[in-house]
């Protein structure tokens, strides 16, 4: 098989992953600091839908270029 072939179908089933099941991640912001007290707050994220979007067709282009054949 193609290295474009493969590398194709491995970004095009993580993309559908990323639409399908997004990713979560913590994010932390300090809120204030005063002297030797400080108080942050944590945020739970999600991975914006764009992002697999993106990897689903960067996937499907380089699938369709392995499979074209060349002349």
């Amino acid at each position: 098989m193609k290295a474009s072939i493969v590398a194709g179908l491995i970004l095009a089933v993580g993309g559908l992953f990323l639409i399908l099941r997004p990713p979560h991640y913590a994010s932390r912001e300090r809120v204030f600091k005063i002297a030797g007290v400080q108080a942050s707050v944590r945020h739970e994220k999600t991975l914006p839908g764009w992002v697999g979007g993106g990897v689903l067709g960067a996937g499907i282009v380089l699938l369709a270029a392995g499979l074209v054949k060349r002349r």
